[in-house]
This record gives structure tokens, C-alpha cells and sequence, in this order.
């Protein structure tokens, strides 16, 4: 049987510094696994104009996977994801898609496998993902010169999921073992949500946690974002709330925001390690990514 396709695989965006992050992380990604690893969005990215892409229009799954079968007769693939847990996007939308291209392209022999996401189990441990987020509190306390009364608020982006709350819930615990009395305490907070009461796990939102008690002073906005975008980039959401969030709480709210997960020199090697464990696991499950 030939060897799967292997793709890195985001949600997407449109920007382009996300797509130009995925491509440099499944370059880096091929080169510890001596395998090609393609970078291809699930959606959106193919919408940004190649010429701010180095002139190479961003890969989406479906086209790409079509592509790829016309091309050189490819069959299977396997999908590492560049997700912290299970988000809808990798858990619902592509099984629903792989199931719907193999109807739609007469394509019955088409196999795409899913490696585990960055935390696949809430394995205390398994500190790698938390030892990267403590690693960037640290820098921004060295770097800010901020003492030991400064507070963390470890924000994801919210999730129609309960259980990829539940992943940043548990990095959240994770993060405060790991920064013991480096800093007064760590909560756990999402940029947004859905409105209605089912959704209230993702609570509390950043912008309601800056200000309260505790998180009057020095905040660290630690970003549990793998990549820049709409959302974590220059001037994206996180930073307006936080901006936004300074003015409402002046003068005494100063808000401090983290590097990303992406740019993290050991993420790779976690990939790396993902990517082995999606080959050494046979066909196609989706059981372990129920909601």
C-alpha cells in the first residue's frame, strides 16, 4: 500500500501571515519527520490573493485531496492537526466532508486518516503544550518586569465544544502548577461565544474577567493560538478586548499578551510525534473526537 499524503492541517483564515505560519510549520514539520508535509486549510484560506502568499494560492483539503488524486493517483491521506483538541472544524466538518467527497467524486477509496490533536487526552503527565504557555508567561514577566502580583488569563478562542473547553480548562490547571508563585493566579477565559445557556461553559469571556478582582493590575493574556490571524494577529480581536479593556479600567488595567503557540521551538517535535501515532493507527475512526 503507498505511503498516505500527509497534510498539516488548520481551520484556515484569511490572512495571510496564518497561511504563511502553516507553510513554514509543515516545512519544519517534513524536515523532523523526513517525510513532505503539505500545508492545507480546511477552509477560507484559498480566498486570499496568491500574491500575498508568494505567489502560491493557499491549499483548502477538498481541492487539494481532488488535486492530488488527479495528479498522482492518491488515495489516502493523513491529516495532522493543528488544533489544541478537538474543535468542530476537525471532528464534524471533515469527517462530514470525507464522507461526502467519496459520494460525490465516485471516490469510495478514498481513506483519510486524523492524528491525535496537540491534546488529545487530558494527561496531567503530558506538561508539553503547558510548559510552552508557561514559557511564554515567563518571557513576558522577564521582559515586562513584572513581579509576582501579576494575574494570567489563559484565553482560547470559545468553542461550541464542551470538550475543547475542557482541554484549555485542564492547560489552565496545568499552567498554574507550572508558575507555582511566579504569579498571583491563572483563570481560564474564552475571546467569545454563543449566546444561548448551553454555551455558558465557555465563560468567563476576557472582557468580563479584566477588571474583576484580581485582574485590576498587571495581566498577562496568555494566547492559547497556535497562529496569527483575525482573531490573535497585530491588532485582531484579542488585542482590541484587551485595548478596550485598558480604557474601561484606566489608569490601573495595564493587559500584557503572550507570544503564540506557533512560534514555539518545540512544538515541532510534538507534531512530529503526533504525525507517528495517526500512522501507526489503521483505517478511519472518529469515535475519539465525539463531542
Amino acid at each position: 500500500m503507498a505511503s498516505p499524503c500527509i497534510t498539516l492541517t488548520d481551520n484556515g483564515s484569511l490572512r495571510p501571515e496564518a497561511t504563511l505560519s502553516l507553510r513554514r510549520l509543515a516545512t519544519a514539520l517534513g524536515v523532523a519527520a523526513g517525510e513532505t508535509v503539505h500545508p492545507v486549510s480546511l477552509l477560507h484560506s484559498n480566498r486570499i490573493d496568491a500574491a500575498k502568499l508568494e505567489d502560491r494560492p493557499a491549499d483548502t483539503f477538498e481541492k487539494f485531496a481532488i488535486a492530488r488524486r488527479e495528479s498522482e493517483g492518491t488515495d489516502s491521506f493523513l491529516v495532522v492537526p493543528l488544533f489544541f483538541g478537538p474543535s468542530a472544524a476537525i471532528a464534524e466538518y471533515l469527517p462530514q466532508r470525507v464522507d461526502a467527497m467519496r459520494e460525490e467524486q465516485a471516490w469510495p477509496e478514498l481513506s483519510v486518516q486524523v492524528a491525535p490533536c496537540l491534546v488529545p487526552t487530558l494527561d496531567a503527565a503530558d506538561t508539553r503544550v503547558a510548559q510552552m504557555l508557561a514559557d511564554g508567561v515567563e518571557k513576558t514577566l522577564a521582559e515586562k518586569q513584572l513581579s509576582s502580583s501579576a494575574s494570567v488569563a489563559l484565553v482560547d478562542h470559545g468553542t461550541p465544544r464542551r470538550t475543547v473547553t475542557d482541554v484549555r480548562n485542564f492547560l489552565a490547571q496545568q499552567l498554574a502548577d507550572l508558575l507555582g508563585d511566579k504569579v498571583q493566579t491563572v483563570r481560564p477565559c474564552s475571546m467569545e461565544r454563543r449566546d444561548r445557556p448551553e454555551y455558558d461553559y465557555n465563560e468567563p469571556l476576557l472582557e468580563r474577567l479584566l477588571g474583576q478582582e484580581g485582574f485590576q493590575h498587571d495581566v498577562i493574556v496568555s494566547m492559547l493560538f497556535l497562529q496569527p490571524g483575525r482573531h490573535a494577529g497585530a491588532g485582531g480581536d484579542v488585542a482590541e478586548i484587551c485595548a478596550d479593556a485598558e480604557t474601561a479600567h484606566a489608569p490601573t488595567l495595564r493587559t500584557h499578551m503572550t507570544g503564540l503557540v506557533g512560534t514555539h521551538p518545540d512544538l515541532i517535535a510534538l507534531l512530529a510525534e503526533r504525525l507517528e501515532e495517526g500512522r501507526r493507527t489503521p483505517g478511519v475512526s472518529w469515535a475519539a473526537m465525539a463531542p
